[in-house]
């Protein structure tokens, strides 16, 4: 092996390599190539153990209860194994409901995108206004009806009777306030 390779394989630097060649704990080839095998067994004869590196155990960021809490609600609602208690989730659990999410959510992207799925914001918006105006139509109908309707009535009940359009006017509108009460117990927020 090459110095190169040889540091590749046990780990260290290249300057490593050469320092323990020129220290002669290493087992050179004729062509100065390095014995890997011989050199590991010499290296382990020769190295203080009190002086070797171990490598840093990695350190793992530790998982926000609300996440693997996500990962089970999303593995739960797609019918697949949900792991029992806190910290039973593998890999492979959090990585099939990381790609169920994304999928879900391109769904939702591309329905948006054929006009099959609404803002969700505006259709409340629009809905209030549509409400608001039929609410002010049917409060504004009195006022635009009771001269017509009272004239009417009293042509067809002839000279015996007279309506006055101002009485006509508060009797259509108690009659519409009555409905609207009745319809904003039923669905609130129309009022």
């Amino acid at each position: 092996m090459s110095e190169r390779q040889y540091a590749a394989h046990v780990g260290l630097s290249r300057g490593a390599i050469q320092k323990a060649k020129l220290a002669g704990r290493l087992v050179l080839h004729p062509d100065g190539s390095i014995d890997a095998a011989a050199s590991d067994m010499r290296r382990a004869e020769m190295t203080d153990p009190s002086k070797t590196r171990k490598p840093p155990a990695p350190k793992l960021k530790p998982v926000p209860e609300a996440a693997v809490a996500a990962v089970g609600d999303t593995l739960r609602e797609q019918g697949l194994a949900v792991p029992a208690g806190g910290g039973g989730t593998t890999f492979l659990q959090a990585k099939t409901a990381n790609e169920v999410l994304k999928a879900q959510e391109r769904r939702i992207r591309l329905q948006k995108l054929k006009g099959d799925l609404v803002d969700r914001a505006r259709a409340e918006t629009l809905m209030f206004r549509l409400a608001r105006d039929e609410r002010d139509a049917w409060v504004t109908w009195p006022a635009r009806v009771a001269a017509l309707m009272a004239s009417e009535l009293t042509a067809a009940l002839g000279n015996a009777a007279v309506v006055e359009p101002a009485l006509m006017q508060k009797v259509l509108e108690a009659h519409v306030r009555a409905q609207l009460e009745t319809l904003c117990e039923v669905r609130p927020g129309l009022g």
